[in-house]
């Protein structure tokens, strides 16, 4: 998870070689209104993909060129807020369908793969779930000063009944 200051772009740098392949997921976890702008460019830093202002996202893309691969989040569209962003890069290193590949190996990359996608799941069900924790304590808050308001204006209100009939009761001579 990474910190992207207002006004500011944090990037980063893979090295691949061509057929390479890389997934690159990310999530807003907080600030703002939770977006992010989000691009990928090759060695020759033509765009491979840009997302702008998204809450979350993933890209994956193979290398076409040798070279250092560059992806950013970019937080310049906001002034004042900072973003939490959590994110994976999953990279796969490009092996030719020979014989020398046994079909276990096969089977022992695709069951990487798969728990790959499972932590990447399990990461985005975290940040879901506090995101949804702290709406939840904030309109908790909500609801308890709205009450205390609501009781202080009963109890107000009973107070002022209360004088107003006893006025009614009240003797008054006329001398």
């Amino acid at each position: 998870m990474i910190e992207v200051p207002a006004s500011k772009k944090e990037c980063f740098f893979e090295d691949l070689h061509v057929n390479d392949q890389m997934t690159v997921t990310y999530q807003v976890g907080g600030g703002g209104h939770l977006d992010i702008d989000f691009w990928l460019a090759d060695p020759e830093n033509q765009a491979l993909a840009k997302h702008i202002k998204q809450t979350t996202g993933s890209v994956s893309v193979t290398a076409n060129k040798d070279g250092r691969h560059e992806y950013c989040f970019s937080n310049q569209m906001s002034a004042v807020a900072d973003k939490l962003v959590s994110f994976n890069v999953h990279g796969v290193i490009y092996v030719g369908e020979d014989e020398t590949v046994a079909p276990v190996e096969r089977e022992i990359r695709d069951l990487a793969n798969g728990l790959k996608s499972v932590k990447d799941e399990q990461e985005y069900i975290v940040l879901r779930e506090r995101r949804h924790r702290n709406t939840a304590e904030s309109t908790n808050a909500r609801v308890k000063w709205w009450s205390i308001l609501q009781a202080i204006l009963v109890f107000s209100v009973v107070g002022w009944q209360v004088y107003y009939l006893k006025s009614f009761f009240e003797v008054k001579r006329v001398i």
